[in-house]
């Protein structure tokens, strides 16, 4: 059975309901001769006459009349509903997926899109805490959230962070008891609490620069964790010397529970970007999440 086209229902609603074939064809986009044809096809096909036509006027005969009570709403709610899925679309509406770590999902994601999702309740925002470099396409998340210097060229970057320093930091009791370094090479002397990095499965080799001249430093101590949170309890516990962005150590280094060296051996770098494979039609909630970020 082949599949109908209701466009000349439609034409004949449309001739019905404005009684001239002038505004009808006005109303669809059609000229009168085009319009003209199609009703008459429409009544050859059926073998019934649907409109009375005089030189003045054009109404529905009764096989018309009860056509048009018979389809015309179904032909409203389709244009409704139409209607409904264009402000869908362009509605600011669904589930916006983002990998990143621990701390800047609390120092910079949460405080700005925060007031965006009170704004926009109908958007939806998922965070992934992971510390690997995860393939946000193959995992398909939406984006995530790296340091600059550590995204892939191919990707769209989006800086949503000021530039970063590392931070070498221990307990004041840690320093009672341990004289503080004065050049990286003295780590190699200390008690140093490890990141083990899930990417790659190593440790994370302290990189130090000064004048131009950059340090790589493996460090040897009695803990090792994958995750930023547990070396700030440790350093607070005065179980050796940390090393992470200064932001992770911020509350601590201004209340004095935590000492900061190798000060002028940390520049800043690089800060968080927010990174995503390039899409022609990102959706609404993402381009807002975007654009609530950006700095």
């Amino acid at each position: 059975m082949s599949r109908r086209n209701f466009n000349d229902l439609q034409a004949f609603v449309t001739v019905a309901r404005e009684g001239s074939f002038t505004r009808a064809a006005a109303a669809l986009g059609v000229t009168q001769s085009a319009l003209s044809q199609t009703i008459g096809g429409l009544e050859a096909r059926l073998q019934i006459r649907l409109l009375t036509r005089t030189t003045r006027s054009v109404s529905p005969t009764e096989a018309g009349e009860r056509l048009v009570r018979a389809i015309g709403h179904r032909f409203d709610e389709i244009e409704a509903e139409l209607d409904a899925l264009t402000e869908l679309r362009d509605k600011p509406a669904g589930t916006v997926r983002i990998t990143c770590a621990d701390q800047v999902l609390k120092s910079i994601l949460l405080p700005r899109l925060g007031p965006l999702l009170n704004e926009y309740p109908d958007i939806r925002l998922e965070f992934d805490i992971n510390y690997g470099l995860r393939d946000i396409v193959a995992d398909r998340f939406d984006a995530g959230v790296r340091l600059g210097d550590y995204i892939d060229k191919d990707m769209i970057a989006v800086p949503i962070g000021p530039p970063l320093r590392m931070a070498a930091v221990a307990s004041p009791s840690y320093f009672a008891a341990h004289p503080r370094p004065g050049v990286p090479g003295d780590l190699m002397a200390h008690r140093c609490i490890n990141l083990r990095t899930p990417t790659y499965g190593g440790l994370y080799a302290w990189e130090f620069e000064r004048d131009g001249r950059q340090l790589n430093i493996r460090v040897d101590g009695p803990l090792t964790f994958n995750s930023s949170p547990h070396i700030v309890t440790a350093a607070l516990a005065g179980l050796g010397i940390a090393f992470l962005p200064e932001e992770d150590f911020a509350p601590h280094l201004e209340a004095g529970r935590l000492l900061r060296v190798l000060d002028d051996w940390c520049p800043p770098f690089s800060g968080y970007h927010l990174y995503y494979p390039s899409r022609r039609q990102p959706s609404p909630a993402f381009s807002l999440v975007v654009e609530a970020l950006r700095i």
